[in-house]
Parts: C-alpha cells; sequence; structure tokens
C-alpha cells in the first residue's frame, strides 16, 4: 500500500509522546531529567524518555510507513527479543528510509533500522545479527548507564540529550559533526557505543542470535563486511560512527562464535521478499530497478524466483504498466494466495486499474481469515475510500484503533474518510490525532477547536469532551516549552 501522508509539508517541533494508551486520554508530564534526576534512571523514565525520543524522530526523520515492511521487521525482531536476556518492556521497531548501512537502538525499546541495512544484506541472518545487537544495547541499558555515569552532568537537558542522540543515530557523520562543533567532549561520548558496550553487546546479541535460530556466524560476516568498507571509502559505514571497530573486535566475534556448531541456515521468504521491496521502492529509482531485478532474475541459479519476481512487478507497477505488473502478480498468488506481500501490492495494482471494489471483495475475504492484521486491514479500508464505501472504511479503522491507538496511517486513514464523508468534526478531531502523534501539540488545539466550530448545540457530551481534549493539547505544549 502507497500512501501519501497527511503532514507532508509541516514543520514539527519537540515531542512529548504518550503510552501505549491514546493521545487524548491521559495527560502527562515530561520526566525530570536535572542534575541529580541523572543519578538514577528508573525503567518508567528510560520508557517516558524513548517515547520522547520517537515522536521527535518521526517528525524530523524519514520513518518508513510501510505496513508490510513494518509487519516482517516486527516478526523478526520480536523473535529476538522473546531469545534475549534481562527484557524488562516490550519493544518498538521502525525503519529509516536511508540507503547508508545502520541500525540504532534508544530509550525503552525503539529500535530502528536504515532499509539500507536489508539491502545490502547478504542474508536474514545478517540483518537479525545487527538487531540482535541493537536488542542488547537496550536489554544492558548502555544508555541509561551511560547516563548515570556521566561526569559532567551539569549541561545535559531533555532537549540536548534527545537532539543530539538523535542527530547521530539517524545521521552519525553530521551529528557528530554538529555536536562537535557546540557542545563538550563529554556530551559526544554520551552518543558514542563504548569499547566494553560494544563487548557486552556483541556477546549477548550473538547468544540471541543463536537461541533464535539465525546464524551466529553472520555476526562476525557483518562486522568483516564493513571492516573491509572501510578500505575502500572515504567516509566510513554510518553504523561504524556510533559502533566502534577495533581490528581485534572482528577477530574476537569471529572466535566467539565457533563456540556454536557451523551449519547452513536458510533465509526466509519473507526476507528475500522484505529486501526486494526494499530495493525496488526505497533504494533504486523505477528504471534501475527494472533493470536490477531482470538481470537478476536472467543470473540466478535458484530454482525459487519468487522474490525477484515481486521486485520486479513492483517496479513495472510503480511505472504504471500494469499490464505486466498484473501477470507477473496474477502468477504469485495463484501459488500462494494468502501472502501479506503479494496481497498488499494487487492491491495497489487493483485501485491503479480502477477496481477498487473488486480490491475491496478480495480483502473482505481476507479479513475474515485474519481480522486486524495490520496489512490486510490497511489496505482494505484504502480500497473501501477508494470505492467510496466510506461506512465500511470507518467501522475498520475504528476497530483497529481500539488495539493500536497510535497507529498514525490508520489515523491518517481515518482522517481521509471523514473528509469524503464531509463530517467536518470528525474530520478535524482526526487530523489533531495525526497531529499529536508528531508532537505539534498547538496545531492538534488548533483542530480541535475547529472541531468544535462544528459541533451540534444539542452535542454536549461530544463539546465537553473535545473541550477537555482541547486542554489536554494545550497543557502538552506547554510541557514541551519547558524544554
Amino acid at each position: 500500500m502507497r500512501l501519501k501522508p497527511l503532514l507532508n509539508s509541516i514543520v514539527l517541533t519537540f515531542a512529548l509522546a504518550t503510552s501505549s494508551s491514546a493521545i487524548a486520554q491521559t495527560e502527562l508530564k515530561l520526566p525530570d531529567l536535572g542534575t541529580s534526576a541523572l543519578q538514577v534512571l528508573p525503567i518508567e523514565k528510560e520508557q517516558a524518555i524513548g517515547e520522547v525520543m520517537m515522536m521527535q524522530l518521526r517528525s524530523r526523520s524519514p520513518v518508513v510507513g510501510d505496513p508490510v515492511l513494518e509487519e516482517y521487521l516486527t516478526s523478526l525482531g520480536n523473535r529476538l527479543v522473546a531469545n534475549a536476556n534481562d527484557v524488562r518492556f516490550p519493544f518498538t521497531f521502525f525503519w529509516i528510509n536511508n540507503k547508508d548501512i545502520n541500525a540504532f537502538a534508544f530509550y525503552g525499546g525503539h529500535v530502528g533500522v536504515h532499509t539500507g541495512l536489508i539491502a545490502q544484506s547478504d542474508n536474514e541472518s545478517q540483518l537479525a545479527s545487527v538487531i540482535g545487537h541493537e536488542i542488547a544495547h537496550v536489554t544492558q541499558r548502555h544508555l541509561a548507564r551511560r547516563v548515570q555515569n556521566a561526569k559532567d552532568n551539569s549541561a545535559l537537558t531533555i532537549a540536548g540529550l534527545i537532539t543530539g542522540i538523535l542527530a547521530t543515530v539517524v545521521a552519525p557523520d553530521a551529528g557528530i559533526a554538529i555536536l562537535s562543533a557546540s557542545q563538550t567532549q563529554s556530551s559526544l561520548n554520551q552518543l558514542t557505543h563504548s569499547r566494553k558496550a560494544e563487548q557486552e553487546a556483541d556477546r549477548f546479541g550473538m547468544n540471541t542470535l543463536h537461541k533464535a535460530g539465525f546464524d551466529p556466524y553472520a555476526a562476525s560476516e557483518f562486522l568483516t563486511k564493513l571492516s573491509d568498507q572501510i578500505r575502500f571509502k572515504n567516509k566510513p559505514p554510518a553504523f561504524l560512527l556510533t559502533h566502534p571497530l577495533p581490528d581485534s573486535r572482528v577477530s574476537d566475534v569471529r572466535l566467539r562464535a565457533q563456540q556454536f556448531e557451523k551449519k547452513h541456515y536458510p533465509s526466509s521468504l519473507s526476507y528475500a521478499l522484505a529486501k526486494s521491496r526494499v530495493l525496488a521502492r526505497y533504494y533504486y529509482a523505477e528504471d534501475a530497478g527494472e533493470a536490477f531485478f531482470r538481470n537478476s532474475l536472467n543470473r540466478s541459479a535458484d530454482l525459487d524466483k519468487r522474490a525477484l519476481q515481486y521486485g520486479l512487478a513492483i517496479t513495472l507497477l510503480d511505472q504504471k504498466r500494469y499490464e505486466e505488473a498484473g501477470k507477473l502478480l496474477d502468477e504469485l498468488l495463484a501459488k500462494d494466495p494468502n501472502n501479506l506481500f503479494y496481497l498488499d501490492v494487487y492491491t495497489d495494482y487493483l485501485i491503479a486499474t480502477d477496481r477498487s471494489a473488486k480490491a475491496v471483495e478480495m480483502l473482505q475475504a481476507q479479513h475474515q481469515l485474519r481480522p486486524n492484521n495490520q496489512v490486510i486491514t490497511l489496505n482494505y479500508a484504502n480500497a473501501a475510500i477508494k470505492a467510496k464505501q466510506y461506512e465500511v472504511a470507518e467501522q475498520l479503522l475504528k476497530i483497529f484503533l481500539l488495539e493500536k491507538p497510535d497507529h498514525i496511517l490508520a489515523r491518517d486513514l481515518l482522517t481521509q474518510t471523514y473528509e469524503a464523508q464531509e463530517n467536518k468534526a470528525a474530520y478535524h478531531e482526526s487530523k489533531a490525532g495525526v497531529y499529536a502523534q508528531y508532537g505539534a501539540f498547538t496545531k492538534a488545539a488548533d483542530e480541535v477547536q475547529r472541531a468544535l466550530n462544528h459541533v451540534e448545540d444539542n452535542e454536549d457530551i461530544k463539546r465537553t469532551r473535545l473541550k477537555a481534549l482541547l486542554s489536554q493539547y494545550r497543557n502538552m505544549q506547554k510541557e514541551i516549552a519547558k524544554l
């Protein structure tokens, strides 16, 4: 599914996020990170900081809103978390649209993965080795421990902490340059993992990798890949700017892997499809992507070419070559009619060829098999909107948001639904919820005020609820100002 975000041109500021409940339901207070508070960083405070950072990240960085890729990454990440030690809270996994090889983790179990990491990985175990390493940084509380142990805490504020870490993990080369010019070396040291932390993350990450059923040797393969890149490039890979790679680290990881049996670990079809999807939509231009997949199909000796055919179908669809794309998708679905990757792109194909009603019919049957699956539900709702079946879309999205109240794409689709229905009060309230997820509480409050202007005289309960929501957003904006 390809969606146009509601907030394409918005400039957003510092953010304050909610817990897992809907943002309108709870007034929140910014965690106190004064100098004395930095001596102790309890789990609940770490989670609160992580939520602040996640909202800030959404407003500043190209977070990928792709339900299929999100489903794959979350499944892979949770498989690793289930086999990790010292897990204290649920993890959140997300993609950043960036061609650099990089991944990062921050407070509260948030793990970001650049699309360039899967695009340049050789197999699923390599990808999993990096994610397992980042999970270890969180479970061993390396960021929290560095903050607690900092010798110069007096200069650290929430704003500085968040801005510095985000600048470094998302754009490490630019972030470090900015910090070096404007902040103390102590602040810079907060953002780069120490060699001891890297060794610890390597050790715990490899154990997690093995227990989760991936190849532990992939960790050394990945580090060797990065080490080789250093030799041929003036600028080191982004991952190495925050994850030091002394010569001893590669050999240490290689030796540690030898405690495990050497055997073949095949990558899953989902990994191959996710990689093809990233290459087709986030890595190559459309014509270059087509050339890549055609050449790969001609040269591949593998009997299973589904992932390459899938990638080619995406590039053809994005070039509006619908007949060619449709033939490939029909072949893929005939062999695997319930595959989420295929169903997602086939929905795009049906909508693009003015057959939204057929997409609704197809996805209705799938929804009965997998109710509230995000790929099926969001595609179903999107197709229903295109088919002008607004009540269907509204019902689907309301139920979905009960389980995932902070899902931005779902909120965006619901906002589109209300706009199409000319339900102005609901439209502005829903739009306010989208703004709030990005931390733009002033804009959110403005939208609630617009919603109030469209409430009927006899809708006292709705008016009271919206006034309470307006008060909450304004209070949240005041909390932001304290940064």
